[in-house]
């Protein structure tokens, strides 16, 4: 009615007047949003178009031009002036200021946040509890030798079980019957191919474990809670695997075990996320975090480096390999980086995604050929499988 010839725009006003007058109005901050939206055009009209985007909680080019020229009518207050607020949104006020660089998404965020789905991913992987089991079964083409029957997302239980067990708590991979689980990677079991993957549940000692699980817990959780289960959790897996994959590559010796490849994907791809928003990050003493984060994380590489060459204590065999930090690192900045910089816009729009989606896969493919293939083909000495 408000727009007979069918351009898809109605003046400011008269859609003010609408809101005002309907007995279902919008919500305020959308509200707020959808009017910085038409003051960011010329003609200082509102767009159907953006309204049902904004309704749908979509975010469209026109929305982000309007952030970045400034012609937005929000209040000038920022989200750290307001008071009154509880604990959690508190703490949803602080991730937002960690993770998002501009205050109009901050806003978007607070304002939007639900607390359900809860951020479940990190926190699984790192607490929850574990069922292992080993058996023997038959299949049309053999005996099969000891096998995961039931497996549930864990690091520190898991640790704990195999610290109680042998009684040993640092270096634990000196023993050898922890190397023995069917969750480690080890060269001599690449047909068994979930050891790509569940080697992150078992980690070389006490500091190894306390590392991963603080970075989980403290850059993991903001990170899902502002992105999304699935694609954080896609991020992690997608290092992991990088991890696991290029070991059995570069080194093709060394076991692997430790979740840092998924760790390094996160706090690589945040690191770099802040680099590149520096001057619109309003996150506490980020200079000074900045560089803790680096030297924590320098400081792990060459712990692992230097275990893997010079182990201080007689080993059964080569020690687990330090290049899946290096591999989620390098995840992280690359596929990383394309999923914090689009907040709320679907990946599927984005050239740069698909990009760095098929170098993944063609990594994967060569990896996989290279596992097949290669290692007869080189005559690579593997030490036997404990």
């Amino acid at each position: 009615q408000l727009d007979p010839d069918n351009t898809g725009f109605i003046g400011v006003e008269t859609f003010a007047s609408l809101v005002h007058s309907h007995e279902l109005p919008l919500d305020p901050a959308k509200l707020d949003m959808l009017v910085a939206l038409a003051q960011g055009n010329d003609e200082g009209q509102v767009c159907y178009q953006e309204l049902v985007d904004l309704i749908s909680s979509k975010r469209s080019s026109s929305f982000k031009r309007a952030i970045a020229n400034g012609q937005r009518a929000l209040p000038r207050d920022v989200l750290l002036d307001e008071t009154g607020l509880g604990f959690y949104k508190r703490f949803v006020r602080y991730v937002a200021y960690e993770i998002l660089p501009c205050e109009m998404d901050r806003r978007w965020y607070f304002y939007q946040h639900r607390t359900c789905p809860p951020p479940v991913f990190m926190a699984a992987v790192t607490l929850t509890q574990v069922r292992l089991g080993g058996t023997s079964c038959r299949c049309p083409r053999g005996r099969m030798g000891s096998v995961l029957i039931v497996l549930r997302p864990v690091q520190i239980i898991v640790f704990l079980c195999y610290g109680a067990r042998l009684n040993k708590w640092v270096l634990q991979t000196y023993h050898p019957e922890y190397m023995k689980s069917p969750l480690v990677y080890h060269p001599g079991h690449r047909a068994r191919a979930w050891r790509f993957l569940t080697y992150m549940f078992m980690h070389v000692g006490l500091e190894q474990l306390g590392f991963n699980a603080l970075l989980q817990l403290m850059i993991g959780v903001p990170l899902e809670m502002v992105h999304g289960i699935l694609r954080i959790s896609f991020l992690y897996l997608a290092g992991v695997l990088a991890g696991s994959l290029t070991v059995s590559i570069t080194d093709m010796r060394a076991p692997l075990v430790g979740g840092s490849g998924g760790v390094y994907a996160l706090c690589s791809a945040h690191l770099a996320n802040v680099v590149m928003n520096w001057a619109g990050m309003r996150c506490p003493y980020k200079l000074l975090r900045m560089v803790l984060a680096l030297v924590c994380m320098s400081s792990e590489v060459g712990r692992a480096v230097w275990l893997r060459f010079s182990p201080p204590l007689p080993a059964s065999g080569p020690q687990p390999s330090f290049m899946a930090h290096l591999a989620g690192a390098i995840v992280g900045i690359s596929m990383g980086l394309t999923i914090l910089r689009s907040y709320e816009e679907s990946l599927r729009d984005q050239c740069g995604w698909w990009v760095v989606l098929l170098s993944y896969g063609t990594f994967l493919l060569f990896a996989v050929f290279w596992n097949v293939f290669a290692y007869d083909l080189l005559g690579a000495q593997i030490p036997p499988p404990p």
